[in-house]
């Protein structure tokens, strides 16, 4: 019997390689994007075929409220187990300490913090009523190693890492595991945001050979989290960094 999960973030990236491993291997999807795209719908009616997945495409913006309560009001209209929820569409932001903007901070906590756990909220209501579930947070190095440059995001990454460890306290009763990955960077249009020269500095400081981070190994540092081998896992943020800081 296939399970359900709910990934955020699917069109691209880590979150693609996500929606790809769960759909090859007993799960259906909803997978969530910020809008509609011809590309992205062709992709996911290929991986269906290919899978036997039933992949059905979720649009809501992060940092609109209503339309997150809307997209997941569509998910729970379904009447469905919601198995697992991935926390992975977020935005990324560098900026000195003294040149980030008040607002800018805000912009990026409204879609980091304040929409993932708005997500959690309405999803873990329906776990509750399963007594049963997984969430994932798509947290970060960044939140761990405080390191220059980071400001905006790296603390709203950290914020989210706090949030995992409480809501895996509370919910934790209702037989809800709630854990976090946190990768360093990685080979995706957002883990290049940063110069040549940061990535540079980075990948010295890792104690395994030096490389970015695939979006295949994250997926499947999620795919085993959700798995029932992970089944006493909660509370816990994976570090994939190679050994070194972020």
């Amino acid at each position: 019997m296939r399970k359900n999960v709910i990934i955020t973030g699917s069109n691209r990236g880590i979150g693609r390689a996500m929606l790809e491993k769960f759909a090859a291997n007993g799960y259906d999807v909803w997978a969530c994007a910020r809008r509609e795209t011809e590309e992205f719908l062709s992709a996911i009616k290929n991986l269906s075929n290919d899978t036997g997945a039933s992949i059905t495409p979720i649009y809501f913006d992060l940092s609109d409220e209503n339309e997150i309560r809307d997209g997941i009001k569509k998910i729970l209209s379904e009447k469905k187990n919601i198995d697992v929820l991935i926390n992975n569409a977020g935005v990324a932001y560098g900026g000195a300490f003294t040149m980030t903007p008040i607002k800018k901070m805000r912009e990026i906590y409204e879609v980091n913090v304040f929409a993932q756990v708005n997500i959690m909220q309405l999803v873990a209501r329906k776990m509750i009523r399963q007594n049963s579930g997984c969430i994932i947070n798509m947290c970060s190095a960044a939140g761990i190693f405080a390191n220059p440059g980071f400001l905006a995001y790296g603390s709203s990454k950290a914020a989210l890492i706090w949030i995992t460890k409480m809501a895996a306290k509370e919910l934790g009763r209702y037989s809800i595991r709630v854990n976090g990955i946190a990768p360093s960077f990685t080979d995706t249009d957002m883990g290049r945001y940063n110069s040549e020269e940061k990535l540079k500095e980075h990948l010295q400081t890792m104690a395994l050979p030096p490389r970015m981070l695939s979006p295949r190994e994250v997926a499947d540092a999620a795919f085993y989290i959700a798995s029932d081998s992970a089944a006493f896992l909660t509370g816990q943020v994976l570090q994939l960094d190679g050994g070194g800081s972020a």
